[in-house]
């Protein structure tokens, strides 16, 4: 490893015009020039993404389409001319939707708009059909209690208020409704557009208690439900859902690199997850970010550049439900895990990019804000604290440096985990704004001299998206 210089040797070596490690702002504002250039004239990348949008479409694990997606990018790296592109093994849960629907019986006859959640069980043959009682949050189930509870569907109208503080309801919240005797959950979707869309996600269960069948439905409808509730008009609702666990399938994690020309050994690995929701294309979330990593490495490779230190990319299977590729991963690094000089994630959509969070010690922010200074270009130079991901996740907590790729995030909420999920919400233009980004950060964090060094008290700084 090479030795760090303390911050205010840097300082120093800055003053007096020394090019080792001094200033990595003018050390790699050449190259960064040619790769945001190169970044900012390319179409590739977004071809490639609409080919894997529209011809292969949303990406659940365990589904055919997951698979055609895989074998098609192992293709195409090794058609972006990366080498040791091979394909992780990973046991994946196969969750199946199946039909599904709900209707409002009263106190008016019509549909509702509604997403079986991710792990749910289906109804029983012929559905479930039973007055709904409406809370806001676990406070006001609790003082409901069993006596109003038993035998209802539960509705968790609890309005938006970010996504992390909200999405608790679609995760645990069939699991406390059943404590009470619920006999199914319904969630209002997580997010602050209304437009009767419903958003799908991932849900858990609690072993100590009933399994119950869990809906999310349309913040509209959700917001029309409770409010008849609170007036004393009894809602009625029919629910079928034929959703199914089958057995774990076979896939894995994609991974192409171009070796270090110094330490090849060393590896700074950047990516997102391959996976998406079994609704829309998976554009957003998070096609567009392995696309936009991918890219960036590409463009390195058609640039002549080699790093010091081997770049990887990858693409992460089952981020969505369940989060085996990161496990995978790791599994797959071993005790090699000391050469894994940094981890890049991206997996928040290709909306203008920002800059970068990262969970690194104060000489590491210095050096990673001259890094920043590159990148004003694009406006991605934003350095702050706290970056990660969940795939990387495994990565952090043994010690490996971790950043998160962050954008202006205006609209993800808007298409998260929806049918509204498509090629046509990622701009062309800010994509290639966020391989720029990737592209000149993965470059100089894999040729610098110097490594970075994860913030003490192992995964503090770490901030894992919720999902």
């Amino acid at each position: 490893m090479i030795r760090r210089i303390p911050a205010l040797s840097l300082a120093i070596l800055v003053a007096g015009g020394a090019s080792f490690g001094a200033d990595l702002t003018e050390q790699y504002r050449a190259t960064a020039d040619k790769l945001i250039d190169a970044a900012l004239a390319d179409t590739e990348g977004y071809n490639r993404l609409a080919y894997l949008c529209y011809r292969i479409g949303n990406r659940l694990s365990g589904s055919p389409g997951l698979e055609k997606a895989i074998a098609w990018s192992v293709e195409t790296m090794k058609a972006a001319g990366l080498s040791n592109v091979r394909v992780i093994p990973a046991k994946v849960p196969h969750w199946v939707r199946g039909a599904e629907s709900a209707r409002l019986l009263t106190p008016l006859d019509r549909p509702l708009h509604m997403l079986g959640l991710g792990m749910s069980i289906g109804t029983p043959p012929g559905g479930i059909t039973a007055d709904v009682v409406a809370v806001a949050t676990f406070e006001d189930l609790a003082k409901l209690g069993r006596a109003r509870i038993q035998g209802k569907i539960v509705l968790y109208n609890e309005e938006y208020r970010g996504y992390g503080p909200t999405r608790v309801y679609r995760s645990t919240g069939a699991a406390r409704a059943a404590e009470f005797g619920a006999v199914a959950a319904l969630v209002r979707s997580a997010t602050p557009l209304a437009m009767q869309i419903p958003h799908t996600g991932e849900m858990n269960y609690d072993e100590k208690q009933p399994k119950i069948p869990a809906a999310a439905v349309s913040p509209e409808d959700a917001m029309m439900m409770a409010r008849l509730f609170d007036e004393g008009v009894p809602v009625k609702v029919h629910l079928e859902m034929s959703a199914q666990m089958l057995p774990d399938a076979d896939s894995g994690d994609v991974i192409g690199e171009i070796p270090g020309r110094e330490h090849p050994e060393e590896v700074v690995v950047m990516g997102g997850h391959i996976d998406s929701w079994d609704v829309g294309q998976g554009a957003q979330d998070d096609g567009a970010s392995i696309i936009a990593c991918l890219q960036a490495v590409a463009l390195m490779k058609k640039l002549g550049l080699e790093p010091r230190r081997t770049i990887r990319v990858a693409f992460w299977v089952n981020e969505e439900n369940g989060g085996r590729g990161g496990e995978a991963y790791r599994e797959f690094v071993g005790d090699k895990i000391k050469n894994h000089a940094a981890a890049i994630e991206m997996d928040g959509g290709a909306e203008a990019p920002r800059g970068f969070g990262a969970g690194v010690d104060a000489d590491s922010m210095t050096m990673l804000q001259q890094i920043g200074k590159l990148l004003d270009r694009v406006g991605a130079g934003e350095i702050t604290g706290g970056g990660g991901g969940a795939d990387i996740g495994p990565l952090l907590r043994d010690g490996v440096p971790g950043l998160g790729e962050r954008t202006v995030g205006t609209h993800y909420f808007d298409w998260h985990h929806t049918d509204a999920d498509t090629l046509d919400k990622v701009n062309p233009e800010d994509f290639r704004k966020n391989v720029a980004a990737l592209a000149v950060m993965g470059y100089a964090l894999a040729d610098m001299p110097e490594r970075l060094v994860a913030a003490s008290g192992g995964r503090r700084g770490f901030q894992q998206p919720p999902k």
